[in-house]
């Protein structure tokens, strides 16, 4: 869920992932995979947006939640490819300054955090950061379910499952497993996207926003942002297990025809996704999805999931992106038409959402866009 109310006031990188553009590889196979190219246009534009967005918002002022969690995934995978000490001097001054001040886990929308903390422990083990992913996997252990077996969005508050869940938790289970050879953070990821499939997927691949919700909400709306969380989770799940030599024949499936429901609602004028993907020419065209999918075909397409097809629609869509960047009165780039936060809703919901400029989430799924299409 994107609550529109602010809770409670990365990423990390197989090693097998080399830095500043180097091939990444599987050591067990030999297999080689495109290099990101860190000079290039993409990644420049990134860490230009990335430098803009540090000037004008200091680390100490970004919550303990999802919003602020997505832009320091972002910034963590910025940092991989660049090596830009900058980069990682802010996300670190944020981890520093959240843990200093407490923090309180009790829906998906706490955990995306841990990312920030995944990738601070690659470079050096510090008790502070174990803490923030022990806090996180055992709230995951012990949180709600569904009747379904779900891990309730909601936390005890209502039980549904979400589809945002599958970046806001999965992405932390997936990245855990990866660093800490944790099979266990794999497994409980695995069962849960068995779970969101049953439920929430749709014979057009495309996932529903809940399974159930207090407030009136509409069962044939596929909203734009919601499958872009799906489809950057589930590349980056794949991937992991593709370089323990691992597969997921469910997970496969669900991306397979994830990918194939999304592309059948790009719009090919504009390379772009409608925030209400099944309502083409109702709402808007909206950045912050149309970098999410992008990123996640690249990336299906970076490990060999995904072929040409999917490429081109993320290449289309990321030149869309760069069109949504303009500049500020100092020339420097920022991002704009991003939706605001969304509940489950009704159609007429998803349409009200405002378009804003600048939010912290939108510029973390353009960044990892860029960075994603780089050498390709």
């Amino acid at each position: 869920m994107e609550c529109k109310t602010k809770p409670f006031a990365v990423a990390v990188v197989a090693a097998l992932v080399a830095l500043q553009g180097a091939a990444c590889s599987d050591e067990s196979s030999g297999a080689t995979y495109p290099p990101y190219d860190p000079d290039s246009e993409e990644v420049e534009l990134a860490t230009q947006i990335a430098h803009r967005y540090m000037d004008e918002h200091p680390a100490t002022e970004e919550f303990w939640d999802w919003t602020s969690g997505v832009l320091m995934f972002a910034l963590t995978e910025l940092y991989r490819v660049t090596g830009d000490s900058r980069v990682r001097d802010y996300y670190q001054e944020y981890m520093d300054s959240r843990i200093a001040e407490g923090y309180r886990l009790f829906w998906s929308d706490s955990c995306p955090p841990a990312l920030t903390a995944l990738a601070l422990l690659r470079d050096s083990e510090d008790a502070r950061y174990r803490k923030v992913v022990d806090d996180v996997l055992e709230y995951l252990r012990t949180a709600p379910r569904t009747e379904d077996g779900g891990i309730s969005h909601y936390g005890r508050i209502y039980l549904t499952i979400w589809v945002d869940s599958l970046f806001m938790f999965g992405m932390v289970l997936s990245r855990h497993g990866e660093l800490d050879d944790d099979a266990e953070s794999l497994a409980l990821m695995s069962e849960q996207l068995g779970i969101f499939q049953e439920v929430l997927q749709d014979d057009n691949g495309l996932l529903v926003h809940a399974d159930d919700w207090s407030e009136p909400f509409d069962t044939d709306i596929y909203w734009g942002r919601g499958n872009g969380w799906v489809t950057a989770s589930l590349a980056d799940y794949l991937r992991i297990l593709l370089l323990r030599g691992e597969s997921d024949p469910v997970a496969s499936r669900m991306f397979e025809d994830h990918v194939a429901g999304v592309l059948e609602t790009q719009d090919a004028p504009s390379g772009m996704w409608w925030t209400v993907m099944n309502r083409p020419g109702e709402t808007y065209l909206e950045t912050s999805a149309t970098a999410l999918f992008a990123y996640g075909m690249a990336r299906g397409y970076r490990y060999n999931f995904l072929g040409e097809r999917e490429l081109g629609a993320a290449k289309s869509a990321v030149e869309a992106v760069k069109g949504k960047v303009a500049t500020d009165d100092q020339g420097r780039p920022y991002v704009t038409d991003i939706s605001g936060p969304t509940d489950v809703s009704t159609f007429e919901g998803y349409a009200s959402v405002p378009l804003e400029d600048d939010l912290n989430y939108g510029v973390g799924a353009v960044i990892l866009a860029l960075i994603e299409i780089s050498g390709l």
